[in-house]
């Protein structure tokens, strides 16, 4: 029995001891409480580390349990587990911070948030070792998820599977197999670290990180299984760019690849067009705005129909042109591929790129079980694969394989910040440093050791 299984089964005991039950739960409805006990220790063990604020998440509606059940955990049913979370607050284990709800008109709703009290908190502190590494992925849960828009929202629908599915998930198995064989990380001091998980904390479309995720998600849309696809759900995803240059891999320096304006080149190869070696996106007001003019091409890509206001997330409130005109520039900058635009073609070139990404992952694995970090149209190695260029070549292959043409290939070569250790012999370190490694690097130490 594991430390949390065990600690699950004693808070389950002093549950039971003030619950006013007329007979004890049957063996299979016990483990069921168990589970879901466990379940939200675990999550608010990992809280701990992640932020001293954190709060976790219980769904109190019966239909998320039994809706669409090959994406639930068969272990946690509704019955158990609200058992489980009524026990834990009466006995002061967790309290509620936030009640959930659902707004039948608007659609709107939130599940109920819970935090760790000092009574658990003081458990916690009991168990041993790291909770992001003693808290393994579940090569077991479905990673291949079935989106699609039912009354103007995006549901997970059920499916059955077949031999596409099938080779699908074997796929990302083997690669989420390699990613458990390793350790990605973070390297930045303590004190940023600490910055880090409070910005993303408060940023509504972010979440602190966990590096217990370090699985991957393929994710598809539209209920098809060519629309979509992308690969989600890993922690260095959700890191903002800036430090995805301090990601190590093993405890080693990383480098990252991308495709240079892979939505562009992607659209002219596929509508049979050329085009040509000015910037796709600089093209379009002399290369002043690109980062907007990037983000605009993509949402008139992916849109179904022409976008008469701007696209929700895009910012024009610091330029000195509105959205008609941004549009009818990027539509001028690109006439061979104007009628491309508003036909919501944009999940099926993400169903073309996660192809991409996937042949890149799973020949690196294969040939040498080496990780690449997928984020979309980039990859993250060890750094040596970006000196030698194998991860370019490789990344060139694969694009060309689908589309029987080449594309420029961006680099950047992660850093290692500098540390207390720098331009010391060993024999001038201390006894705790020798042990420990530099002091501000002390948490990323310990991850990795």
């Amino acid at each position: 029995m594991n430390q949390l299984t065990q600690t699950a089964s004693l808070i389950a005991s002093e549950i039971s001891s003030v619950e006013n039950r007329e007979r004890k739960r049957t063996a299979s409805a016990q483990k069921h409480f168990e589970h879901a006990i466990e379940c939200l220790v675990k999550d608010l063990w990992l809280g701990t580390v992640i932020h001293p604020e954190y709060e976790a998440g219980i769904h109190r509606r019966s239909n998320w349990y039994s809706e669409t059940p090959q994406y639930r955990d068969p272990d946690l049913t509704y019955k158990q587990a609200i058992a489980a979370y009524d026990g834990m607050v009466a006995t002061d284990f967790i309290r509620v911070v936030k009640e959930g709800f659902l707004d039948r008109d608007t659609g709107r709703s939130d599940i109920t948030k819970v935090i760790a009290t000092d009574k658990l908190l003081q458990v916690l502190e009991g168990l041993d070792g790291n909770p992001f590494k003693e808290v393994k992925a579940d090569l077991e849960k479905e990673c291949i998820l079935l989106r699609d828009r039912i009354n103007d929202q995006r549901v997970l629908v059920p499916y059955d599977n077949d031999k596409t599915t099938n080779e699908i998930r074997e796929n990302l198995i083997t690669i989420n197999k390699c990613f458990v064989r390793h350790w990605p990380d973070l390297r930045i001091t303590n004190d940023d670290y600490t910055a880090l998980q409070e910005r993303l904390r408060l940023d509504k479309d972010k979440s602190p990180i966990d590096f217990s995720k370090r699985i991957l998600t393929r994710i598809f849309s539209n209920g098809r299984f060519d629309h979509g696809g992308r690969f989600y759900r890993a922690w260095w995803q959700n890191v903002p760019s800036q430090y995805r240059k301090y990601i190590t891999i093993d405890g080693k320096r990383t480098c990252e690849y991308d495709y240079s304006q892979l939505n562009p080149h992607m659209v002219y190869f596929l509508r049979g067009a050329k085009i040509g070696d000015e910037d796709a996106y600089d093209r379009v007001f002399d290369g002043e705005h690109r980062s907007i003019v990037k983000e605009a091409f993509n949402a008139m890509i992916q849109a179904s129909t022409n976008l008469t206001h701007k696209p929700k997330k895009l910012d024009l409130s610091k330029v000195d042109f509105d959205w008609p005109t941004l549009k009818q520039a990027i539509l001028d900058a690109h006439k061979p591929i104007a009628d491309v635009f508003f036909q919501g073609h944009g999940n099926h070139l993400q169903f073309i790129d996660s192809c991409i990404a996937e042949t890149v992952m799973l020949n690196f694995i294969k040939a040498e079980d080496a990780p690449v970090l997928p984020v979309h149209d980039s990859f993250i190695m060890h750094y040596a694969f970006g000196e030698l260029g194998e991860l370019e070549e490789e990344m060139r292959r694969s694009f060309h394989g689908h589309f029987k043409k080449d594309i420029n290939v961006k680099s950047e070569i992660g850093v290692m910040l500098p540390s207390s250790f720098d331009g010391k012999e060993w024999s001038d370190l201390t006894f705790e440093e020798q042990i420990h490694g530099p002091p501000e690097y002390s948490q990323w130490e310990d991850r990795n050791s």
